[in-house]
């Protein structure tokens, strides 16, 4: 009974059951995201139809996750097969938000990471499928970085300026030197991590990123999915490693300086 009764107030349980479900559908809503803003569409009109029938879909086609298994990852009108990258991005969500929790629990560090995460997703994905890292995206997470750092005190916004040159500029560095090897969009969202971030993070985040993408590049060779003349974007090693800095960033840099500069 007691354990019946801590589910239902409030408990550990119930906290990631909400926090999934929240995972869910925000996930769902970055599909949308993902989808429309490169094709400069709305986001809230037409409402969501198929694509290939245009019939407009009802809320029982649109539970995360669920729909899609019931209605075997086709559309129920016409019978067309939908992408299973909407799956894979609610999944994703909803496993990145439990991390979240796990590291922050029921706080405000708690909804800082949510917003920072979902925004790393839509940039990721983005970046994945048109090796681009839109301005009108990267303005609302630096904006979003301001104002939340701002609001919880998280940092003061010194570090934050400064964090933003060193991350911009550093990437800024690479590209001038590797002659177009970097991006534009790379040098903008590592200037935006840094008003989220700090700029102790934000450097470890770009060091962990160049690891992760030289690490990926090398395993997509092997099994030959590129090759060396191939683009492979860097938003989503800049992003994955921010994550992991969200997450562990302190720990990590308390492990080096106790490791390595005694």
């Amino acid at each position: 009974m007691n354990a019946i009764y801590e589910l239902f107030t409030g408990g550990v349980s119930l906290q990631y059951f909400l926090i999934v479900l929240f995972g869910l559908l925000i996930g769902s809503f970055l599909n949308v995201c993902i989808y429309r803003l490169p094709r400069g569409e709305s986001l809230l009109f037409p409402p969501s139809h198929c694509m290939s029938c245009s019939r407009r879909l009802k809320p029982l086609d649109l539970i995360p996750v669920v729909s899609f298994i019931l209605l075997g990852g086709k559309c129920r009108y016409c019978g067309t097969p939908f992408s299973s990258r909407y799956i894979v991005v609610e999944l994703l969500t909803a496993c990145l938000y439990i991390g979240c929790l796990l590291i922050f629990g029921l706080s405000a560090g708690l909804i800082r990471s949510l917003i920072f995460v979902s925004f790393l997703i839509v940039i990721t994905f983005i970046d994945y499928d048109h090796q681009l890292i839109l301005d009108k995206v990267l303005i609302w997470f630096a904006g979003a970085g301001v104002l939340i750092n701002w609001i919880t005190g998280s940092l003061p916004l010194g570090n934050m300026v400064l964090a933003a040159l060193l991350g911009g500029g550093l990437l800024l560095l690479v590209a001038v030197v590797s002659r177009g090897g970097m991006g534009g969009g790379d040098v903008k969202f590592a200037a935006a991590l840094g008003l989220w971030l700090g700029w102790q993070l934000t450097l470890l985040a770009l060091l962990l990123s160049f690891f992760l993408g030289g690490l990926g590049g090398a395993i997509l060779m092997l099994l030959k999915i590129k090759g060396r003349k191939d683009f492979i974007p860097f938003g989503p090693f800049i992003a994955l490693g921010a994550f992991i800095s969200l997450l562990y960033g302190y720990r990590i840099l308390a492990w080096y300086l106790a490791n390595f500069l005694r």
